[in-house]
């Protein structure tokens, strides 16, 4: 309805209205374009290479690259490893690495999580997959290098934690420790896929926070155990390796987090070793009670069996010693 006579507004006004008006669609067009540009740029391998040397290559890179997968270059992460390819390109959601980062298929990956990758992490991860999972163009970068030396070794003052000996795990154990391995089911059910894994004492502690030599896992791979470990040895783990999961215990068997964990008050252990004077084993003074049973004792220097439980300390308190 017009107006009454009088009351229009004044054609400059009306001028100043309408040139706003035509100033905010063109400038929501220029942002829409932006937007629109800015979707349509799929990442690369560049853009993806940064996240794999930080987070996955300290184990999968290398010779010993854990299960047979390598993700420090583009071509390799394409490859997949022994057990065929983890990336569909195009495929985000049907792609192994994306459920494996994700936690559908387990053990979840990293395996020095937590913390795992962040959602935004994941996301570039998968817009690179399913746009094609695309090399980097000429002159990005071809690889995702990193030294697994520098990611293994502590900082000055820095305790050793999962973080640290995770990816020792990863490449010389997990091929055999973990669920369908090169063994089918993990021997004597033992993960070392996890953290929580590689403390579960449920059957018996493999690990005893705080008391190295009274941890079968160092035994093994020590070689006062037999058979040693790793089983494809040798090489058995280096001096360093075995000196650095040797610390962790010491400290604790800290998590990712940096906590120690809690001694599993009464689980069961089963060491073997040399049966020493004052009865030890090896360096480890064992706790000989009037109930503990000798089968075929041991002479001094003669290997032997001990089947015992772990009191608050972490001490063994022997149930039975027998001769091997």
């Amino acid at each position: 309805m017009p107006l009454p006579l009088g009351r229009h507004p004044p054609m400059s006004k009306c001028l100043h209205y309408f040139c706003g008006a035509i100033r905010r669609v063109g400038l929501a067009m220029t942002c829409a374009v932006s937007t629109f540009t800015h979707a349509q740029t799929a990442p690369t391998y560049a853009d993806v290479a940064p996240l794999f040397a930080q987070r996955c290559v300290v184990c999968h890179s290398g010779e010993q690259a854990a299960a047979k997968l390598r993700l420090d270059a583009h071509a390799s992460v394409l490859a997949g490893g022994g057990r065929g390819p983890v990336v569909k390109p195009g495929n985000a959601a049907g792609s192994e690495l994306i459920r494996r980062v994700k936690g559908q298929s387990q053990p979840r990956m990293p395996m020095t999580g937590p913390p795992w990758l962040s959602d935004a992490e994941v996301a570039l991860l998968e817009r690179w997959i399913d746009a094609g999972a695309q090399p980097a163009p000429s002159g990005g970068a071809a690889q995702a290098s990193a030294s697994p030396a520098a990611v293994l070794a502590p900082g000055p003052g820095e305790p050793v934690t999962w973080v640290h000996v995770a990816p020792v795990f990863a490449q010389r154990c997990a091929k055999c420790h973990t669920d369908g391995g090169q063994m089918g089911a993990p021997p004597e059910g033992f993960r070392l896929t996890s953290y929580a894994s590689a403390l579960d004492a449920a059957d018996r502690a493999r690990i005893v926070p705080g008391q190295p030599e009274a941890s079968e896992l160092l035994r093994r791979i020590r070689g006062q155990a037999l058979p040693r470990m790793p089983m494809d040895g040798p090489p058995y783990l280096s001096a360093n390796e075995i000196g650095l999961v040797q610390r962790w215990i010491e400290q604790g068997a800290r998590g990712a987090d940096g906590k120690a964990a809690a001694v599993p008050v009464g689980a069961n252990v089963r060491l073997h070793g040399t049966f020493r004077s004052g009865s030890r084993l090896d360096d480890l003074a064992l706790i000989v009670g009037p109930g503990a049973r000798l089968d075929k004792a041991p002479a001094l220097g003669q290997r032997a069996e001990v089947r015992g439980r772990l009191d608050a300390q972490g001490q063994v308190i022997v149930e039975r010693i027998r001769a091997r």
